[in-house]
């Protein structure tokens, strides 16, 4: 289940506030906070409700305002997770999910705030995605965890972008720009238990790079030349020079023997597996 916070109202949450903080002062600066403006076409636009969406004191915000929530599920013996306004409770059966969120309708209207019903619903746990994870159950019984369709599409997108071969960049301010962005994802989605899925982005994502490097060669005695450098035999500089405008298509095979892992490694490339 998803709240829609763009609409939370401002009066009942700094109720709460003021119930746990005795500091005006602290009180008048989420006031202030939550009243920032917002920018529409260059034109700063008065805010009445909702937080700031991406603001790094929301999440915060988010609970002291769900905290009620919270404890009555608990209350009730229900097993739950949440983060933000993204909130999954876990039930047998549909029909008990369907008297959850009845429950949570309620709850979150004494608080005046929405469900989205876009992108919420009583559902199976392996049919739900939660903060761009999703589960299935193991041939063991064990419930593992993966990345969901979504963000992987949204990986690759972001990829493509930051390794178009027309940048007009080196291979080595490629890898340079792509860094924080692996790194970063990597770290968020740690906890996934998909090694092979790990190793065919790795793959992927290589292959990518590969091509950006024979673009940059470009002709085919420059590719026999940098590959001979690189300690590539004369038959295997040979065979990618002679396909030397094929880029994506002669970036595997013999070049993954060049260009192989170790070589991204000495370019400062993250591993994914």
């Amino acid at each position: 289940m998803v709240v829609s916070f763009d609409r939370v109202n401002h009066d009942i949450l700094i109720d709460r506030l003021q119930k746990r903080i005795e500091d005006p002062g602290v009180i008048r600066l989420v006031r202030a906070y939550l009243n920032s403006g917002l920018m529409d076409g260059g034109v700063v636009l008065q805010r009445y409700e909702g937080t700031p969406q991406g603001g790094p004191l929301s999440p915060l915000l988010a609970n002291v305002m769900l905290d009620e929530v919270d404890k009555e599920l608990e209350r009730r013996g229900h097993c739950f997770v949440r983060y933000a306004d993204d909130a999954n409770v876990y039930v047998r059966s549909q029909r008990a999910g369907e008297r959850v969120m009845v429950l949570l309708r309620r709850l979150y209207g004494h608080l005046r705030l929405k469900v989205n019903e876009a992108k919420s619903g009583v559902a199976s746990a392996f049919g739900r995605k939660f903060l761009g994870f999703d589960f299935w159950p193991a041939p063991d019984g064990v419930v593992k965890r993966g990345v969901a369709a979504k963000p992987l599409l949204a990986f690759k997108q972001r990829i493509r972008a930051l390794t178009r071969r027309s940048g007009g960049q080196s291979l080595q301010e490629v890898v340079d720009r792509l860094r924080p962005y692996v790194q970063g994802w990597k770290a968020y989605f740690r906890l996934a238990q998909t090694p092979k899925i790990w190793r065919k982005l790795d793959q992927w994502l290589r292959h990518r790079l590969r091509a950006i490097q024979l673009k940059h060669w470009r002709r085919g005695s420059t590719i026999y030349r940098e590959l001979r450098m690189l300690g590539a035999t004369p038959e295997t500089a040979q065979r990618v020079a002679a396909k030397s405008r094929r880029w994506w298509c002669n970036s595997e095979g013999p070049l993954n023997w060049v260009l192989d892992i170790a070589f991204f490694d000495k370019l400062g490339l993250p591993r994914l597996a």
